[in-house]
């Protein structure tokens, strides 16, 4: 079986160009929040656009983008939690 045919099988991999347009209009969005300093928007926007990037990497196999995003997945975690607790501690 070609892999075209494999890939649009089943799951996630079935909409592959509708969720790179997807990663690329939150792509987008968080560039245009991070301009506009709409902390923590960019948090928020930029998690799922990486997470949507691993996930395709690790469908092709590419060693180092799926490593990079998997890295830039743990510091959006990190900015998004440090968020939640420093505004509880504001109250």
């Amino acid at each position: 079986m070609r892999p075209a045919l494999r890939l649009r099988e089943g799951g996630l991999a079935a909409y592959q160009q509708e969720m790179k347009w997807v990663a690329l209009a939150l792509g987008i969005a968080s560039t245009i929040a991070i301009v506009q300093n709409w902390y923590p928007l960019n948090l928020f926007l930029s998690l799922p656009f990486c997470m949507i990037w691993a996930y395709h990497a690790w469908l092709h196999t590419e060693r180092q983008l799926k490593y990079l995003n998997i890295m830039f997945t743990g510091f959006y975690l990190y900015g998004i939690a440090r968020y939640f607790l420093m505004s509880q501690g504001q109250g």
